[in-house]
């Protein structure tokens, strides 16, 4: 299909029996982790925002943990849009602290942050801790850019999803749970 033929990502859920216009998107409140957490454990180790998240390690533990939403952009092949996902990438201390410094400033040309994704997509194997990287923008979230793997989320990343394969892994996010 030529590139002026390309599409607007229309369907009919099969769950809902709605149809849905735009390419999907989806997004976590919070990191997994933190959703792990008890009540009392959120309320006395961790900070969240919508966009940082800051997780003192329980008692037994050293330091804290450090994390950043990010956008993650799928292709859909022969669609204008790719299919979003809003979700959280744990970085250093040190990025953390840079990144949250410089939030509402234009992003430093080359600088990016090496993190672990945090949370599980439903649709794919256990999504926890793959290797990417945090890239600031100007004025947005920053993206995340997936490490190459055979994953076959890191598959679809790198070589995009058809509208079909899109589908499913939508109506899975809309009607099947998001972290599991």
């Amino acid at each position: 299909m030529a590139e002026t033929e390309r599409k607007v990502f229309r369907y009919k859920c099969s769950s809902c029996d709605e149809w849905h216009e735009g390419a999907p998107s989806f997004a976590f409140d919070a990191p997994h982790y933190y959703e792990m957490l008890s009540l009392e454990a959120r309320d006395q180790h961790a900070h969240l925002d919508s966009d940082f998240c800051i997780i003192d390690r329980l008692p037994d533990d050293a330091g804290a943990d450090y994390f950043i939403r990010c956008l993650l952009e799928i292709p859909i092949r022969d669609a204008d849009e790719p299919f979003l996902w809003g979700v959280w990438s744990s970085v250093s201390e040190k990025n953390f602290r840079h990144y949250e410094e410089r939030f509402d400033k234009p992003p430093e040309p080359g600088v990016d942050y090496f993190g672990w994704f945090s949370n599980n997509l439903p649709g794919y194997p256990p999504t926890l801790s793959l290797k990417c990287r945090v890239l600031p923008q100007d004025g947005a979230r920053p993206l995340l850019d997936l490490q190459a793997t055979d994953h076959p989320l890191s598959v679809h990343y790198h070589h995009g999803i058809s509208m079909d394969e899109a589908l499913l892994i939508a109506e899975k996010a809309m009607h099947g749970g998001k972290d599991g």
